[in-house]
């Protein structure tokens, strides 16, 4: 499986117990979705190799405890400790109106209100406090962030963006 065909679900925390358990720190708002898998992957060094799932149960708000396949002592679970935890893009819930996956837009063209074309997402930069949409604009890069207030259609099947941002923002790349 290629990194690029998944989606990072979280990462192993911590052994929870002498029988090889871990808990994963899951990246998800909604948890629940990933209580009952089968499998998942682990990265190894850029390398996505599949561990499949004994048991798993949610523990506290966002950790899923796991007991792995063949690992059955705290050795074990040991030497997985840190690794991140992959799941086939497929396995994504689907949604829906103006909510998006990052992935999802990368290429989509961003229109804005007032200024018309924008230009093409390049990639988002979620590295900062508030997520950034960065847009390609004839070879500059204009830095929106990503706000519900600033969305006004995400349109799948043209892929658009629509955004409406406040008044100068757009005007400080152009000048």
């Amino acid at each position: 499986m290629n990194k690029k065909d998944c989606f990072f679900l979280g990462k192993i925390v911590k052994k929870y117990s002498f029988k090889g358990e871990l808990l994963i720190k899951l990246d998800t708002d909604q948890p629940e979705l990933y209580d009952a898998m089968d499998a998942v992957f682990l990265n190894f060094n850029n390398r996505l190799l599949p561990f499949f799932i004994e048991t798993s149960k949610l523990h506290k708000t966002n950790l899923l405890r796991v007991k792995f396949e063949g690992v059955d002592t705290e050795k074990d679970a040991e030497e997985l400790l840190k690794l991140e935890v992959y799941l086939p893009l497929e396995l994504l819930p689907k949604l829906d109106g103006n909510t998006f996956y990052y992935h999802e837009v990368i290429g989509f063209t961003i229109t804005d209100k007032t200024h018309g074309i924008i230009g093409q997402l390049k990639s988002i930069n979620d590295a900062t406090a508030q997520a950034l949409f960065e847009i390609d604009y004839n070879g500059s890069e204009i830095l929106i962030p990503i706000h519900d207030e600033f969305i006004i259609r995400v349109d799948r099947t043209q892929k658009i963006i629509e955004v409406e941002t406040p008044p100068g923002l757009i005007d400080l790349y152009l000048n």
